[in-house]
């Protein structure tokens, strides 16, 4: 059984307006965030809603986590974007780690090209990180 749930109308609307390049790789960036979700407990569900006019990603049950919202970014319009909080020091330690992975925005965003591979792994290190942003825990292993 799958972990991640269909695509509410809003949020399907949302991805409907990009190219379909960008609204391909975002939905696979919303399967991998729910994925990683539900390999940590403590991250609980997720609220998936709108903000911006953007899909986002928050923690609400658990609070244990920063909201991670998807899209495009103005510096890099033909790239998809995984948006963080910017007052966090998430993006900081994601240049750091994987600068030969992502491009970055400031302290906001990660940049993914739609024509290589999406980093996986390194992606759902990100993602974990953001999720349990407020009650760090250790990542489960996903391979």
């Amino acid at each position: 059984m799958s972990v991640t749930p269909a695509i509410p109308a809003e949020i399907d609307a949302a991805f409907a307006r990009l190219n379909a390049e960008a609204r391909s790789r975002l939905i696979e960036i919303r399967k991998l965030i729910y994925e990683v979700a539900s390999t940590t407990p403590a991250i609980g569900p997720l609220t998936e809603t709108l903000k911006w006019g953007e899909p986002a990603y928050l923690t609400t049950a658990s609070k244990s986590g920063t909201t991670i919202r998807l899209g495009v970014a103005k510096s890099a319009p033909d790239d998809c974007a995984v948006f963080f909080n910017c007052k966090t020091s998430l993006v900081q330690q994601f240049r750091e780690q994987f600068a030969g992975h992502f491009l970055f925005e400031g302290n906001r965003a990660l940049i993914i090209s739609g024509q290589s591979d999406l980093p996986v792994t390194e992606l759902s290190f990100c993602i974990h990180a953001a999720l349990t942003y407020h009650k760090p825990v250790k990542p489960a292993v996903h391979e």
